[in-house]
């Protein structure tokens, strides 16, 4: 008994988001205190859910009158406990645009500026053809006190606006990327302290960003992805004290000019020259007579849509852990801590023209220089030219990985920081233990997350590469969803994935699509359209993210061209289990392992959406490649083509052997992983540890986590690692030796689940079943938390005096079933729960 709060709320998976255009918005929240009974949701009196009597309800999609654009509602949940006590929790959120009047515009591309090709003394650019960052402004009058007033904004390109020289907002690298040519996302800023009675300014900078500048790793289309020069779309919308409105937009009457941002780039940097710097265009007053008109470009509405996830932003800075003085005017600074993001620099006043320089890397070479090889044609070089004053220098439009910056042009350092960008997703989960190697490596998986989830999950943050790779981003996802509240990013990224199928169902290798870049996707990479989908319902309970007809089309894709259903026809650049350091997994093996997952996965959303006969024919396909995987790589009960771990971790984990043969295919594994430790590559590395606990292997999965050894994690620990690495032993070609990349992080799901015990139940939603199975191995204690989409979920065990405690916290509206290490079984309901075990028992 007791009462029961709700707390979290959120529409769409945000909290009080601006610029929400759904009919149907899902409004959740997450559950304190005792187990409810029931719920009702109301939305600014327009419409009411009524009393819903259902304990596990922690959302209710609202299904009132049309919602109007640009208008904000308040909505409430109140809740009922047993004993009758109830609560109530207020929230808002803010509906879009609708439709749209303004124009596209853009500096007339005809008389930009562009830096021309590199000479000696110049700077250090690989390529030319990098075009000055146009200005665009445009002087309004107030008529009357302003109310509340509402940017709504978007580029082909970058963009930073500001009203009257107040910034609006707080994203970076805004809009984000997505495929331009199929959907641009806007944003929605409260502008309304930003403006004055009397003269206003809006005014904007733009740059290429991945529309136009330097994207990817093609030295046949480097750059010009989606169109040649920035261009800016906005309405600004007034409403004064009186009720009356006004619509400030682009299109006629707009300036445009070019100012101190000489050129900006994502893979190449971006320069300052602040003797070309136009003091107060941002500002009312100032004269742009000798500016030129914008251009109108267009009027096509049709790409733009609401942004559906939190923008990227500087989150935090950090200071140098060293800073070493290597020569006349230069410094080398080291962050302690590899990040994606930018260095913000205090300069002196210098000789004007005088030039400081930023060069940016990972790791250092062996003579203690930045070692820049890794970074092949991104230059990731920022520079500032000076006009004399102090200043502080701080790119706006660019972000590099890095650990290291190596700083010229300063005799004497001033402050420096580097500050932290990466996609805002909200911290969901912790995880300690008494290891303080494996509680390094946790952050280590948790700083590649951040470094990578940058508008979209990239693979690598430093060199010219930075893609959407599907495969990385659904070995990751389990890790990331504990991490990270991570669904309003993935419900974005979804639809660059989905933008990227082609009309025959095919999904890409990586999304938002990229000319030149293997488009046709490859077994393991592709399937994420299935995984990723099936696993984001299973954690976040929105059954909205499962979108059938696409899973299908690709399933039926895969079939047509493999009618023996053995995946060998389309297979894509089929990248295998990519960077295994053991024996190759045979293709076609690998291949149809996910052929069958995704047909298996497919089959269960279609049941969720209620489409039957869908369901039964997926799960009919999955039965027929189960069996044709068994007759053909199948050569002895429990044994498969190849004898690859890999292969074992993909039949064990899909579901693809006879009852009889998961235990001898079981003990296969374990021998090949005691003889050789880990033989993974990305495809395999995020079913070791689980699979081999599963199947009564736990103690491998920790003396894999024990290695010091390449290839292991630890070894990467020991080697001052700050983040994953791309290759297990962070050695060969430094073109592909990235030491920020996710995929080999994926073991964090273990810590969570293994380690500390935190899981759900196979068939479970949302969290509503739990499994706390704690494995200590030669731990002395471990705890991890996870803010669940249903509650907060907590475990804590520690050993000592001959006992074992364990401490559970299960949320309202859950059960969980806990097994002790020995071998006792408890059901618990919601609440705080204790155990304890002798020690003797636990070995």
């Amino acid at each position: 008994m007791g009462s029961v709060w709700p707390y979290g709320l959120c529409c769409d998976h945000r909290a009080t988001p601006l610029g929400t255009d759904a009919s149907a918005p899902l409004l959740s929240w997450r559950l304190s205190g005792a187990d409810p009974v029931a719920c009702l949701v109301e939305v600014d009196g327009l419409w009411s859910s009524g009393r819903l009597d259902d304990p596990a309800a922690i959302g209710v999609r609202y299904a009132g009158p049309p919602l109007r654009p640009r208008t904000r509602y308040t909505w409430q949940v109140t809740l009922w406990a047993a004993d009758g006590t109830s609560s109530t929790a207020r929230s808002w959120f803010e509906t879009g645009q609708g439709d749209w009047t303004a124009a596209w515009i853009a500096a007339d591309p005809d008389a930009v500026e562009h830096v021309d090709p590199p000479t000696e003394g110049d700077l250090a650019l690989r390529d030319h053809g990098l075009a000055a960052c146009p200005q665009l402004r445009r002087a309004f009058e107030t008529r009357s006190p302003v109310a509340a007033a509402r940017l709504y904004v978007s580029a082909k390109g970058l963009y930073e606006a500001r009203i009257n020289g107040h910034r609006a907002g707080d994203a970076e690298l805004a809009p984000g990327w997505t495929d331009y040519r199929r959907r641009i996302q806007y944003q929605t800023y409260d502008v309304t302290s930003c403006l004055t009675e009397g003269e206003n300014v809006l005014a904007v900078t733009l740059a290429d960003g991945w529309w136009s500048g330097f994207a990817g790793f093609d030295p046949r289309r480097p750059g010009y992805h989606y169109g040649t020069f920035p261009e800016l779309i906005a309405e600004l919308h007034l409403t004064y004290a009186d009720g009356s409105a006004e619509i400030v937009a682009t299109g006629d009457g707009w300036r445009a000019g070019r100012g101190h941002v000489r050129y900006a780039d994502l893979l190449k940097g971006e320069c300052h020259d602040l003797r070309a710097a136009t003091p107060g265009w941002r500002l009312p007053g100032f004269d742009d007579t000798s500016w030129s008109p914008a251009v109108v470009t267009g009027h096509d509405h049709a790409p733009l849509v609401p942004s559906l996830d939190e923008p990227v932003r500087a989150v935090r800075d950090l200071a140098p852990a060293a800073v070493t003085r290597t020569g006349p005017g230069t410094h080398l600074v080291d962050f302690g801590q590899n990040l994606a993001g930018r260095v913000r620099l205090a300069v002196p006043a210098l000789e004007p023209g005088s030039r400081v320089t930023i060069r940016h890397a990972e790791t250092l070479d062996a003579e203690g220089g930045l070692d820049t090889a890794n970074l092949r044609t991104a230059d990731a070089t920022d520079v500032l030219i000076s006009a004399g004053p102090a200043t502080v220098f701080e790119p706006g439009f660019t972000y590099h990985g890095f650990r290291y910056a190596e700083i010229t042009g300063v005799e004497v350092l001033g402050e420096v920081k580097a500050v932290v960008l990466h996609s805002d997703t909200p911290q969901a989960g912790t995880f300690a233990c008494s290891d303080p190697e494996l509680d390094q490596l946790q952050r280590n998986i948790e700083w590649g997350q951040r470094g990578n989830f940058v508008s979209v999950p990239t693979d690598c943050p430093q060199r010219d590469e930075r893609l959407g790779w599907l495969a990385d981003a659904q070995v990751f996802l389990p890790t990331a969803c504990l991490n990270a509240d991570v669904a309003a990013f993935f419900a974005k990224w979804l639809r660059d994935v989905r933008d990227a199928q082609t009309p025959q169902g095919g999904f890409p290798n990586v999304a938002p699509r990229l000319s030149g870049v293997a488009e046709e996707g490859a077994p393991g990479w592709a399937d994420a359209g299935v995984l990723i989908p099936w696993h984001l319902y299973r954690v976040y309970g929105d059954p909205r993210f499962l979108d059938v007809d696409s899973m299908a089309a690709w399933v039926d894709f895969v079939r047509r061209h493999n009618p023996d259903l053995i995946w060998r026809a389309r297979t894509g650049p089929h990248y295998a289990d990519w960077l295994s350091p053991g024996p190759a997994t045979p293709r076609e093996l690998l291949a149809t392992a996910f052929f069958h997952r995704s047909a298996d996965l497919t089959a269960r959303a279609a049941q969720v959406h209620g489409r039957t006969a869908e369901a039964e024919r997926m799960r009919a396909l999955a039965d027929d490649i189960r069996a044709a995987f068994i007759k053909t790589f199948a050569s002895a009960p429990g044994r498969l083509t190849g004898d690859t771990q890999t292969g074992y971790l993909l039949a064990l984990a899909f579901g693809l052997l006879p009852p009889e043969w998961i235990v001898p295919a079981a003990r296969r594994l374990a021998e090949l992983v005691g003889e050789h430790g880990p033989q993974t590559g990305f495809l395999g590395v995020n079913l070791l540890c689980p699979v081999l606990s599963e199947h009564g292997h736990a103690d491998l999965a920790h003396a894999l986590l024990n290695r010091t050894a390449p290839p292991s994690w630890r070894y990467q620990v020991r080697r001052g690692a700050t983040t994953v690495w791309e290759r297990w032993d962070g050695a060969g070609a430094p073109s592909m030796n990235s030491f920020n990349h996710y995929a080999f992080g994926s073991v964090g799901e273990w810590l969570y689940g293994g380690v500390a015990g935190i899981a759900q139940a196979p068939d479970s939603v949302a969290y509503r079943e739990l499994v706390i199975r704690p494995l200590p191995g030669d731990l002395t204690w471990a705890r991890a938390t996870y803010e669940s989409v249903r509650g907060r979920i907590a475990v804590s065990w520690e050993r000592g005096g001959g006992d074992f405690h364990l401490a559970v916290t299960v949320p309202p509206g859950a059960s969980a079933t806990v097994h002790l290490p020995d071998g006792q079984t408890h059901q618990v309901p919601s609440g705080d729960h204790t155990f304890r075990t002798t020690e003797e028992t636990t070995a």
